[in-house]
């Protein structure tokens, strides 16, 4: 594949956000954004390095420490409906740029991949501020025989590092600002530099459309993961909230480690779709294709067809033939499912292991290389592997590419040990034509996550995380609201008068 080159105008807001300010690195230095769909440079963006990162913090600390954002709701409440009504102002323009600097299929953008999270992502935290219990009364104490009343307070962390992946940049992104800022944080946000301009557009219309102090959120892009690591070492940042691969994650953790810095993770995953005995085949099976979205490039997606022996045959050949005519497309294109892969690396990392699942014995029923009508973009054919043991990589380890692999159950049992026999546990899936019994299945997935027959839990209102190698904590929802609060017990006694 040739090398990217410039283009003669620059798509999207190349400039970082530090302390209230959109400004270039200090160093002068960018990098540049690629559409892996067509190899072309869409344009730049600033390079951060440690001074800007150091400065980023900085601000962000003392954003915390001086103003009354932590403390006053109202005011948090009045910026971030701001926020919001230039989220929905932008929505096209964020739409052209996920699609650009992300390969992402024009009709995710009107879901997940978008439109979901600008819709709920900020607006429901923002909403929970009013509502949500910052302040409750536990029963008077006579301890030591003191009358003592009781107090429990909610109160902000502190710096969060909000670092980003490249999959989902917008949807991630909202997930993680919307309940840092409504719970009264300040923020630095790293994003991946695959996926820079949603949140460098993100800074713009802080700085420019909204009444959010100087430093309480902080744009940082960087092409360097020292810098990046800066976020975690740094003792002035009171928590780090990561999505991303769990070999990074596991990294994150033990640097974060000895200061004891909390931490939200969410991870990898390999999750399993389960189609029971009494399931509709026909029309259930050949839904398995939907893990081609996005080119595979999503964590809780069902990388992992497990069916019945009985019917395994059957079930390869119907979820073969949903593969070999979805096919890949350009991402512009309303009618693709499947785009390019983020960048050449990625491309070359799933090829690799089509490559180890035929070595180690199982059989390509569909795709396995690169479309041949493509002269440029990072695409690789949906895939399909039969003949899979439970054992093999290509069952165990996430992919994140176009790749299923189908493996046989003998029973229900049988069916949830395979399931949970992995080190993942974010998502997964149940069908069967007795509702009781497919639920009652589920009960026993060691997932964070389910859909049964079809059904969506996604929203803001919804946390969102794993059990295991997939993760720590939840993202929205309540729990999600509160991972980003400490919590204050206060107990005091009634004025005693000289």
């Amino acid at each position: 594949m040739g090398t990217p080159t410039e283009t003669t105008s620059q798509l999207g807001e190349l400039r970082m956000l530090i302390d209230g300010a959109l400004t270039t690195a200090s160093s002068g230095r960018t990098f540049m954004n690629v559409n892996p769909a067509t190899e072309q440079a869409l344009g730049v963006t600033a390079d951060g390095g440690p001074l800007d990162m150091d400065r980023a913090v900085e601000a962000a600390r003392r954003a915390f420490d001086t103003t009354s954002w932590a403390t006053d709701h109202a005011f948090r409440q009045r910026c971030l409906r701001q926020l919001q009504q230039a989220l929905d102002d932008d929505r096209e323009a964020f739409r052209s740029e996920v699609i650009a600097e992300a390969g992402a299929p024009i009709a995710m953008t009107y879901g997940p991949q978008l439109d979901w999270p600008i819709d709920d992502a900020v607006r429901w935290p923002t909403d929970l501020i009013s509502d949500y219990p910052w302040e409750r009364h536990l029963p008077d104490s006579e301890l030591f025989g003191m009358l003592s009343h009781r107090l429990v307070w909610k109160e902000a962390v502190g710096v969060v590092a909000a670092i980003c992946p490249w999959n989902f940049p917008v949807e991630v992104l909202l997930n993680k600002i919307g309940p840092i800022l409504a719970t009264g944080n300040t923020v630095v946000v790293k994003p991946a530099p695959d996926t820079p301009w949603s949140a460098t557009r993100l800074g713009r219309l802080v700085a420019e459309r909204t009444d959010i102090p100087a430093g309480v959120l902080n744009i940082v892009p960087t092409s360097s993961n020292q810098v990046a690591e800066q976020l975690v070492l740094d003792p002035r940042v009171d928590m780090v909230s990561f999505t991303g691969s769990t070999a990074v994650g596991r990294h994150i953790a033990a640097t974060a480690g000895p200061q004891m810095k909390r931490l939200f993770l969410e991870l990898g995953g390999k999750s399993a779709m389960l189609v029971l005995d009494d399931a509709d085949f026909a029309s259930t099976v050949p839904g398995a294709s939907l893990m081609c979205m996005h080119a595979g490039q999503g964590c809780a997606l069902q990388t992992r067809l497990l069916v019945p022996r009985a019917r395994y045959e059957e079930a390869v050949d119907l979820v073969t033939g949903a593969f070999a005519g979805l096919g890949c497309g350009d991402p512009t294109d309303p009618s693709t499912m499947s785009g390019p892969l983020i960048s050449a690396k990625q491309r070359d990392r799933v090829l690799g292991y089509i490559k180890t699942g035929v070595q180690e014995g199982a059989r390509i029923t569909t795709g396995g290389g690169v479309p041949k009508r493509f002269e440029r973009g990072f695409y690789v054919e949906p895939t399909v592997f039969a003949d899979v043991d439970n054992t093999m990589t290509i069952a165990r380890e996430e992919i994140f590419g176009p790749v299923l692999v189908v493996i046989p159950f003998e029973d229900d049992d049988d069916a949830v040990r395979l399931a949970n026999d992995n080190d993942y546990g974010l998502s997964g899936a149940v069908f069967g034509g007795d509702r009781d019994r497919a639920l009652a299945v589920t009960r026993r997935l060691r997932t964070g996550s389910a859909m049964v027959n079809g059904g969506l839990f996604y929203g803001a209102d919804a946390p969102f995380g794993g059990y295991k190698a997939s993760g720590i904590g939840r993202q929205n929802g309540v729990e999600g609201f509160e991972q980003y609060l400490q919590t204050k017990s206060v107990g005091y006694t009634d004025a005693i008068d000289d």
